[in-house]
């Protein structure tokens, strides 16, 4: 089945309210004004539940079908926070907050689960209820989790759980999918080295942080080329590296090292967190210092179950003749707190030739909302039919 019409009739309008929330951008938690903007329109659709607050300040709202015979809850997730980016667009829709962008999409995922909200509320043609969720912080702030943490999915019965993303590069009116293993473990990791300061010109009465931190950098390499089974995906990223001096005849007593550790299996993340402390330490004191190691675990891997991968495949061959495998990523993504609480599936939407996520010159390709919330409504008729 095609793009439906009532979804193309729509079209201005939830490209109105994307433009809108475009121009409002918000980080993290600090969502007020978006999560007031999605609350208000659901309840003028006339969502039979609409609960704030969720997991700080996310939103959920509740549409029963025409008979909840079956007591079956799908939920629909979409992501409202921005990223902390200058934008450089130049569009008459630019975001109005310096120094704030929707520069990953957000603000279309949100504006496609309105416009979906809109016609599931106006048709109900569906047996049990849908659950849209609007999340805030998945921009590194695990929003999903406290959403999960908050007791959403038992709160509103859900059974299953759906995502939906924006690729720039995918054509237009296509999707891509995969099931197990899709986006990356997420960790990160603050590394202090601490020496003894000192001139460096007599660098044999110091003990040299930045000789300590350079090696520091290259052995942990070794960590994905010689810890790990070359079979299995892993990357370790150092991905900054200060002094508290910038003087050039000045060693420094302390260098900061920041990072992150991508992977899937999860015995390889706990070994590669295990290695990251082992290799800073010695090499810190080989050279007489030491090594303060700031470890956090972050997003888990997140993984489609294989059933719900096939409905959602499904849903979008309904929708659009291209349906695709997608890559497997080391990127993030907090949806998987969700995927670990409940079966599901997240899917790529093609973004067309746009500038890439988190770019200052992105923005959302509306020319693709049709088909993001034509593939909601066929996902939700197609997983609780009539009858």
């Amino acid at each position: 089945m095609p793009v439906k019409n009532r979804l193309t009739e729509l079209h201005p309008e939830i490209t109105g309210w994307r433009r809108e929330l475009h121009q409002h951008p918000e980080l993290l938690y600090d969502t007020g004004r978006t999560s007031a903007f999605v609350a208000e329109r659901l309840r003028a659709f006339g969502c039979d539940e609409v609960v704030e607050g969720i997991g700080r300040t996310g939103v959920v709202g509740l549409i029963r079908g025409r008979s909840d015979s079956k007591g079956y809850v799908v939920g629909l997730r979409a992501d409202m926070d921005a990223l902390p980016i200058i934008e450089e667009t130049g569009l008459d829709y630019a975001s109005l907050t310096p120094g704030k962008m929707h520069a990953c999409g957000h603000d279309g995922h949100t504006a496609m689960l309105l416009g979906a909200a809109r016609y599931l509320a106006e048709t109900r043609n569906f047996d049990g209820a849908v659950a849209v969720i609007f999340q805030p912080a998945e921009e590194g702030g695990a929003g999903g989790k406290a959403m999960v943490d908050d007791g959403m999915l038992e709160r509103f019965s859900i059974r299953e759980v759906y995502g939906m993303h924006n690729e720039p590069g995918l054509p237009v009116g296509a999707f891509a999918i995969r099931p197990g293993n899709f986006f990356a473990a997420m960790d990160t990791f603050e590394i202090e080295l601490v020496g003894k300061g000192g001139h460096a010109a007599m660098p044999q009465n110091t003990v040299d942080t930045v000789l300590m931190a350079s090696n520091a950098v290259v052995a942990l390499q070794s960590i994905v080329s010689r810890n790990a089974n070359p079979v299995k995906e892993l990357v370790v990223s150092v991905t900054s590296f200060r002094s508290e001096s910038e003087a050039f005849n000045v060693i420094p007593e302390r260098v900061t090292l920041r990072g992150t550790l991508r992977c899937f299996d999860p015995v390889l993340r706990a070994q590669a967190e295990q290695r990251v402390h082992s290799v800073v330490g010695h090499i810190a004191q080989a050279y007489g210092g030491r090594a303060e190691i700031d470890y956090r675990v972050g997003y888990p891997a997140m993984v489609n179950d294989e059933v719900e991968t096939t409905y959602a495949i499904e849903a979008a061959s309904r929708v659009s003749g291209s349906v695709g495998k997608a890559d497997l990523t080391m990127g993030g993504e907090d949806f998987a707190f969700m995927l670990q609480a409940c079966k599901g599936a997240y899917i790529q939407i093609g973004n067309g030739p746009s500038a890439k996520l988190h770019h200052p010159a992105y923005d959302f390709n509306d020319e693709i909302i049709p088909f993001g919330v034509s593939y909601w409504a066929e996902l939700v008729e197609m997983r609780m039919p009539v009858g």
